[in-house]
Parts: C-alpha cells; sequence; structure tokens
C-alpha cells in the first residue's frame, strides 16, 4: 500500500513543481481507512520552496538571512495530517484546518463530542460529527520548537552564528533551582538575572555570582521562589526562521484550493492558535504568492485582543500573556480591531469572513473588549458586515470542572462544545452561499454591560476573594530587553447581576437557569504564591446554597436552589426552553438539545441532589 503511496506521491510532486513553487512535494508516510464511512487517514510532510523577493514573503522577518537553494528559494517543511472523504462526491466542498496549539488539536475533542483531546488517530473519532459534515480536515506545522510524537512541527532554516538579546520570564509553582532557556546561551556566562513580585512591580537585581549558565539552562542555588516573577536577559544565538510557519500555513492552503482537491477554506485556532490567525490575517498572509485569496474564513476562538510571537527572531510562540504572568512580551499589541486585522488583506481584496468568539475569561485574562471598544476605553466599535464577534458569557478558557489545587474556588465547568459546533455550521454556509451568522454578541459600554473592574457589583459571597484587577496590555518600545513600558490599554469587563454571573453576551442554558455563580476569573491558591493574582486561564463555580435555611445559615445573598426551582422537573425544563431559545437563535444546534439537557441533569445532580 505505502510503495503505491510514495510512487504517486513522486508522479505529483513533479506535477507541483511545474505548477506551483511553493509546495514543491507531499510525502504520504501512512494512509489508512477510518472507522467512519469513506474516510481516510494521511499523515506525512510537506515541502516547500519559497521566493524570498516576492512581495507575499517580505514580511517574514530575516527570510533574506535564511539559505537559498540554487533556484534561489528558501527551502522547509512541516508535518502534515488530513482526515479526508474518499469519494469527492461526499465531500462538502470545505478544508476546515486547524492551526494546531502547540502542535495539537483542542478542537478535535470539542468538535466531536467523546473524542480524547489531541490530535485524531486512527479510531477515536468521538460521534465524528465534523466527518458527517463532510469536511476536509487538515493539520500543518507551523511552530517549529514543539515537542511530542503525535504532534504536528515545522522544520525551518536555524540562522547559524547569529547572536541577539532574549529575555524569558520564570515563574514557578513549586520551588526549582533550575529553568530551560528558550534558545542556548552564546557565551557563558552572560545575562542579567532579576526578580519581582508583582507585573508591574520593581525589578531587583539578583547578583551575577548566584546563578549560571549551563547549556540551555539556567541554574540558580537559592531557588526560584513560587510565585515570583524571574526575569533573565540574555545572548542567544542560532534562531530559527519562525516566520515560515506563516508561509506553510499559507501555501498548503493555495496548493488544495489550485488542485481543486477543497473550494474553500476556513482557518480555526483556539487561544495559540487564534492568536496565530490574528497575526496571520493582520502581517498580509491571507493572499498567497500570487495575490490569491488563502482562507475564505477566520475563525479565532479565545484569542482575546491579542498576537503572538511567531514572527520575530528569537521567536518565542508558545509564551502567552495575562493579568499577572507575561505582561511585557509581544503578545498583545495593535491591532486589535477586527477592521484594523483585516486591512492589509482588504486592501489587497483577499478578505477573509471573521468570527472572533471569546468567554468571561478573555475579558479577565486576555483584553478581549480591545476588539469592540475605543483605544482610550469610552466608546463602543461596531465591527463591519463581514466580521462577527461573540462573546459567551460565565465561561473559563477552555473545558474545564474538577479540582484544581492551584487555584482558590471550584473550577467553571461550562462547556463551549455544542455552541462550537454551531458556530462550525454557520461559518460554513457564510463562505460557500453567503447565508450570514447571527448578529454580533458583546457586551457594551453604552448599556453598562462592559465596565472597569472597580465598577464591578461583585456580591460579597461567604469564603469567596474578590480579583482586583484585569489585563490590561501595555504600550511596549520593544527596542530593548525588558522593554519600555508606556501607558496600558484599557481593561474593561463584562457587568454582573446578584448572583455574580454576567449579564450580557450569549448566555448558555446553564447560565440562564444557574445552580451556580460562573466566573471567568479565578485566584492562585496561597500555597504558590501570590494569592491575590489571577490564575491563568482558569475560571470558578461557587455553587448556590441547596435550601434557604442553609442560605441564611451561611449568610449568602444569593438565593437557594430550592428558592429558584421546584423540583429537578422545573429546573430541566427551563434548561430545555432555553436551548431552544439559543438554536432559534443558531448559537446552538437542534439535534444537540438533547445532550444539552443531559448535561444539566448532571449539573443537578452535583449540585442540587441532598
Amino acid at each position: 500500500m505505502l510503495r503505491r503511496v510514495f510512487a504517486f506521491v513522486a508522479v505529483f510532486a513533479a506535477f507541483v513543481s511545474c505548477s506551483q513553487a511553493a509546495v514543491t512535494r507531499v510525502e504520504v508516510a501512512e494512509r489508512v481507512d477510518l472507522p467512519v464511512a469513506g474516510y481516510e487517514r494521511m499523515a506525512g510532510k510537506v515541502y516547500f520552496a519559497v521566493d524570498p523577493k516576492l512581495p507575499a514573503n517580505r514580511s517574514i522577518v530575516d527570510i533574506d538571512l535564511a539559505p537559498r537553494n540554487a533556484a534561489g528559494l528558501v527551502e522547509f517543511s512541516a508535518d502534515l495530517l488530513v482526515l479526508r472523504p474518499k469519494d469527492a462526491a461526499k465531500s462538502n466542498g470545505t478544508a476546515f484546518l486547524e492551526i494546531a496549539n502547540r502542535g495539537s488539536s483542542p478542537f478535535w475533542g470539542a468538535l466531536n463530542i467523546g473524542a480524547a483531546r489531541g490530535m485524531p488517530g486512527k479510531q477515536d473519532m468521538g460521534d465524528h460529527f465534523m466527518l458527517d459534515q463532510g469536511f476536509t480536515l487538515v493539520w500543518v506545522g507551523w511552530q517549529f520548537d514543539v515537542t511530542g510524537a503525535n504532534n504536528v512541527k515545522l522544520y525551518a532554516p536555524v540562522l547559524a552564528g547569529v547572536t541577539g538579546k532574549v529575555r524569558t520570564e520564570i515563574l514557578v509553582n513549586q520551588k526549582t533551582t533550575s529553568q530551560a532557556l528558550p534558545y542556548a546561551a552564546a557565551s557563558v556566562p552572560s545575562g542579567s538575572l532579576t526578580v519581582r513580585d508583582q507585573a508591574d512591580g520593581q525589578r531587583i537585581a539578583i547578583p551575577g555570582d548566584q546563578w549560571r549558565l549551563n547549556g540551555d539552562r539556567i541554574e540558580f542555588a537559592a531557588g526560584f521562589e513560587p510565585g515570583r516573577l524571574y526575569d533573565f536577559v540574555y545572548t542567544a544565538k542560532d534562531p530559527t526562521v519562525a516566520g515560515l510557519g506563516m508561509a506553510a500555513v499559507r501555501d498548503y492552503v493555495s496548493y488544495i484550493k489550485q488542485r481543486n482537491e477543497v473550494k474553500r477554506a476556513i482557518g480555526a485556532g483556539i487561544s495559540q492558535s487564534g492568536r496565530f490567525l490574528r497575526t496571520f490575517v493582520a502581517d498580509g498572509f491571507n493572499g498567497d504568492e500570487k495575490g490569491q485569496k488563502v482562507f475564505d474564513g477566520v475563525w479565532a476562538h479565545v484569542a482575546g485582543g491579542g498576537h503572538g510571537d511567531f514572527n520575530q527572531r528569537f521567536a518565542q510562540a508558545g509564551r502567552t500573556s495575562g493579568q499577572f504572568s507575561g505582561i511585557d512580551f509581544p503578545t498583545d499589541l495593535p491591532p486589535f480591531h477586527p477592521d484594523e486585522l483585516l486591512a492589509k488583506s482588504a486592501q489587497a481584496g483577499v478578505a477573509p469572513k471573521l468570527l472572533l468568539s471569546n468567554g468571561s475569561h478573555e475579558y479577565w485574562g486576555r483584553a478581549a473588549g480591545l476588539n469592540h471598544i475605543s483605544e482610550d476605553g469610552k466608546r463602543d466599535v461596531v465591527p463591519s458586515a463581514d466580521v462577527r464577534i461573540y462573546y459567551v458569557a460565565g465561561t473559563q478558557h477552555g473545558a474545564g470542572g474538577g479540582p484544581n489545587p492551584l487555584v482558590q474556588n471550584p473550577t467553571n465547568p461550562m462547556d463551549w462544545s455544542f455552541f462550537q459546533r454551531a458556530m462550525v455550521v454557520a461559518m460554513n454556509r457564510w463562505v460557500t452561499d453567503g447565508t450570514a451568522p447571527p448578529t454580533s454578541q458583546i457586551p457594551r459600554i453604552d448599556k453598562d454591560q462592559l465596565v472597569t473592574p472597580s465598577a464591578l457589583r461583585f456580591p460579597r459571597i461567604p469564603g469567596v476573594n474578590i480579583v482586583k484587577a484585569a489585563y490590561a496590555p501595555r504600550r511596549l518600545n520593544m527596542a530593548q530587553e525588558p522593554p519600555q513600558v508606556g501607558e496600558a490599554f484599557p481593561a474593561l469587563v463584562p457587568q454582573v447581576n446578584s448572583d455574580g454571573n454576567e449579564t450580557s453576551g450569549i448566555q448558555l442554558p446553564e447560565l440562564r437557569f444557574p445552580l451556580a455563580t460562573y466566573m471567568g476569573w479565578n485566584l492562585r491558591n496561597p500555597s504558590i504564591g501570590a494569592p491575590t493574582e489571577q490564575y491563568p486561564l482558569i475560571g470558578s463555580m461557587v455553587p448556590f446554597p441547596r435550601t434557604r435555611v442553609e442560605r441564611e445559615k451561611s449568610g449568602d445573598p444569593r438565593l437557594s436552589i430550592e428558592e429558584r426551582y421546584k423540583d429537578q422537573q422545573d429546573y430541566l425544563g427551563k434548561i430545555e426552553t432555553s436551548a431552544r431559545e439559543l438554536a432559534k437563535q443558531r448559537f446552538l444546534l437542534e439535534a444537540d438539545i438533547p445532550q444539552v439537557v443531559a448535561r444539566a441533569k448532571q449539573r443537578w445532580e452535583t449540585l442540587a441532589s441532598h
């Protein structure tokens, strides 16, 4: 079987070299049928050669320093995984290319209920929702520094001998004396180590005789203390041309569209991957080397207002920012507004439909409000016709629930999955036949739905500490390390009601008829230090008292569950009614309503049953 495949690839590569310079060949290492009728899984590598002189490639940082082949092209490759219908007649004509998150696939488990999180294997298909829809599913490696046997990776040129200043921030939850560096040091010893106790606190220098470099690690005998922020600035060597990851995604999508394997393409990414797509569009990569549109639609989920360290010298693509840590890295810089993100592609006539979806956590920890407010934070900014912005209230960054010893409150179990499935259907209709999705749903300043953290009307719940600050990106001058810090951008968050639940946006049934207060923020457990600061990406759930007696005894200001609902049947009836309303608005799928009700029943049995 593989011999036939490789023979096919050899002929195919010859065709590619004549018709499309960017993709030179595709090597399929494994090709198997899936347990879903008519689908196959192909894994291998795709090889590229790009012309550094073409306008489409000029924004790739350091491409002029990359080695070139005899034809003057820069060569690189990437891992490739494709799930596709074997019979083209069963395809819906759309490629759903997920931007891998640190080499893996968070969308797979979210969209195919029951599937394990991570890259799809040969058997674990969950309820195979995406396959039943007829999508061609694609993952192309774009990040050069990922690890893991099943993850997709970029293989790009290394600029041997190039050196420069690199800063890494060290934050630990347990005391340790050694930490890995993002790049090997150019010389030993070299650098400066500082410590601070707050994001905007003064950096205190640690004498050079108290630490040492050991290859690609820093050793600190006194130990890095939990909850403190350490910055190490040093001279590093041998950066990778990281921006070629943008070209890898661009050129593979262009290639399958040119070959008529698909008619359309949607680029989708969660968190880091959504920030990649925001940068991809803003930097003008949605036009290929020939000026043709790449993605017809782009969906950045829980990316907040961010970009990322994806296309710089000594890029640190895996790094993120939050209210407490990582605030002075180039992950949250303008442009923020969707129309500004689309400006370059709109000018070139290749702008995609753009969908931005965020939850409560992204307003507290990822500056999502900057997508739809003015730069001074005083007025709302309405997105244009080809943009949708959706805020799903009461959610944390990803799938939650269960105990977490690193935070103070129980984690937030609100599930995004059914909303995400509805968005896949809406997005595909938008790029296929022009059927517009529902109107944007955002918290607004002019309706007192979006406020400063100090104006939040959060109730005094016994035993619950209240968050004091939201993440506010700061204007940075990156010409030095650490950067010169300027004024912060505004940080606005969704207002809440007397229960502490948010009042605007898309309200999933379990928030519309709640059994608890659901927050997008959580605080660090005192055992790991800095207990007044947000823990990244994690939200909170604080259950209501079960009975009036319990409420009165504890002094909880929120009504008890028995004061809200007659019984489980009453509660589940309200959940189903709410789900049907959301399905009419196209924020849920009618077919998913029974599962929404079933999950609400599980929550009732956990929180309300005696």
